[in-house]
């Protein structure tokens, strides 16, 4: 394996947390690319979290024999929600590293799989929050391999922005296209459907907006477990809403294809980029209202600025009829 540049061995101007992208084409390459990095941490005594698509994980397996310091996890038991990913890796690398036994992670979004453009997007912005999430976390670092066979590189260039480094013949480079900026540029929100329903809402609406939206998620072919999920999500989001919004806000509800959609705007802002994206501790005063609207909706967008305030959006999956 080629050796790291000097200034890689030295640490200099790199983060804690190493965060690198692997683009690959076919099998071989994928092989070649995980195994080496999987080599690296055995030899260095570390512990490896392997979460990548099920075919992948087949070649995997099949190379490692069993080996005890790898853990294979199914992130399909999550769901569809990106919001839910950063959470999840905290505890898988937390549970791997005993003591200060450093983790290396393994992480393949199935990016041909995304629902939407804005379930794209999400997934797009958990990766480059992941850069936050771990800044401090020098014992954790990760490798994301991205199948780079349909030549698409406006989705290559996208996703590298999102990554320090790159991993290229067996060993890792700097990304001078990382955007290493506090604020994320996120894609703009597509206007609500026609027809949407609109409501204004102030103290006491509670009940009036959890009326609202449950009528006409109904109406659009939510099933009663998605309305029950969705009636807590929504008494959450609504509530910080008023309560951290000015008081007040505007409820709008609308069907896209197979997606249900409720929004709230509000003057608040939300300065906590990992809000919602951790699990509260138990002693925690506040801050699980977004957290439940994760774990509860198929799709979670938050917008927020200091001047032009909130946009929430709970997307939430209708059944296709057979």
């Amino acid at each position: 394996m080629s050796a790291l540049p000097s200034s890689e061995r030295s640490g200099q101007d790199r983060p804690s947390f190493r965060h690198e992208l692997y683009p690959y084409r076919g099998d071989a390459q994928f092989l070649a690319g995980t195994l080496g990095y999987i080599h690296e941490a055995l030899v260095g005594g570390e512990a490896v979290v392997v979460a990548v698509p099920s075919d992948r994980a087949t070649l995997l397996r099949g190379e490692l024999a069993d080996e005890p310091a790898v853990t294979f996890v199914d992130t399909t038991t999550l769901g569809p929600n990106p919001g839910r990913l950063v959470g999840a890796w905290v505890a898988w690398m937390r549970e791997r590293g005993e003591g200060d036994r450093p983790v290396r992670g393994i992480g393949e979004t199935a990016w041909r799989e995304a629902r939407s453009a804005a379930h794209l997007s999400e997934l797009r912005y958990h990766e480059w929050l992941l850069n936050r999430a771990f800044a401090r976390s020098s014992a954790w670092s990760m490798l994301c391999p991205y199948d780079a066979a349909d030549d698409d590189q406006g989705a290559l260039l996208s996703l590298s922005r999102c990554h320090p480094l790159i991993r290229q013949d067996g060993h890792y480079v700097r990304n001078e296209g990382y955007l290493a900026a506090e604020e994320y540029p996120f894609d703009a929100l597509d206007a609500p459907c026609d027809p949407f329903q609109e409501l204004g809402y102030t103290h006491g609406d509670l009940a009036a907006i959890r009326s609202k939206v449950s009528q006409c998620a109904s109406d659009a072919g939510v099933p009663e477990d998605g309305l029950r999920k969705l009636a807590v999500a929504v008494t959450e989001i609504a509530t910080n809403s008023i309560r951290h919004g000015g008081g007040h806000g505007t409820l709008r509800t609308w069907t896209n294809g197979s997606t249900f959609l409720c929004e709230f705007r509000d003057a608040g802002y939300i300065p906590d980029l990992m809000a919602g994206r951790t699990r509260p501790s138990a002693d925690q005063v506040g801050g699980r209202g977004l957290w439940l609207a994760h774990q509860l909706c198929d799709l979670v967008e938050i917008r927020s600025t200091p001047n032009q305030g909130t946009i929430v959006r709970l997307h939430t999956d209708i059944p296709r009829q057979t």
